[in-house]
């Protein structure tokens, strides 16, 4: 079984998409630096267990 199945996103046969669990990437602070071409973005978890991708 899969992480994507374990949280209900369905799986495609062709291409399956990689899953991420935003606690553990964001750390105990709720903030990681995400890079797309060269420019960083932060994703933050809010108190009311949103995510917030600013750049």
């Amino acid at each position: 079984m899969s992480l994507m199945t374990e949280i209900g996103l369905p799986e495609t046969a062709a291409e399956p998409r990689p899953a991420y669990d935003a606690r553990i990437m964001t750390g105990a602070d709720g903030l990681a630096h995400i890079v797309l071409d060269e420019k960083v973005y932060t994703l933050r978890i809010t108190r009311a267990g949103k995510l917030i991708l600013t750049k």
